[in-house]
């Protein structure tokens, strides 16, 4: 049986055991040997990562060709619309691949969600809103650059689901395992 570890990965931590430069590594959180990321969260980027230590199912979620879905709560600068959102419903053409499209709905700050460390930059000016997003693919950045293709940059991208998992009520840093 597979282990499988679902993680609420930090703000400022690597999606690898090993720190590099300003970033912590996974293993500053986590002491669970023999398990190995599936997928990856940018070091800038929050939420829930995978761990397991069975290839097959490594490759069963980080794997492109399996199309699991993994859905992500955006903060965006600036106060889209839902009509703003539409091109994410149809692809975005990114310069150097085309997405497919993206499941996308404005959303109320996540309950529960914890403040960030460090805090988002904040502008008095400049309104934020907050949007979920469903992709089936995890090309480097993608949805960072999907919303700032359409105007509206993300300041805060926290990982919610990647298919059946959730976050739940993980506090960052913490983790459970489950078995599968």
């Amino acid at each position: 049986m597979a282990r499988l570890i679902l993680f609420n990965k930090p703000y400022g931590v690597l999606s690898q055991f090993t720190p590099e430069g300003r970033w912590q590594g996974l293993r500053d959180h986590l002491a669970v040997p023999g398990v190995y990321a599936a997928g990856r969260l940018d070091a800038d980027s929050e939420g829930l990562l995978i761990l397991t230590d069975d290839g097959a199912t490594q490759s069963r979620i980080a794997d492109p060709r399996h199309k699991l879905p993994k859905t992500y709560w955006a903060q965006v600068e600036g106060a889209p619309d839902d009509a703003a959102l539409e091109p994410l419903r149809h692809g975005v053409d990114l310069g150097d691949f085309i997405t497919r499209p993206a499941q996308v709905r404005l959303i109320d700050e996540p309950a529960g969600l914890w403040p960030r460390n460090p805090p988002i930059r904040f502008r008095a000016s400049i309104p934020t809103r907050w949007i979920e997003l469903t992709i089936s693919e995890g090309k480097n950045r993608q949805v960072r650059r999907m919303t700032a293709k359409i105007g509206f940059p993300t300041l805060r991208l926290v990982r919610a689901a990647v298919g059946e998992w959730t976050l739940g009520a993980l506090q960052p840093g913490e983790w459970k395992e489950q078995h599968v």
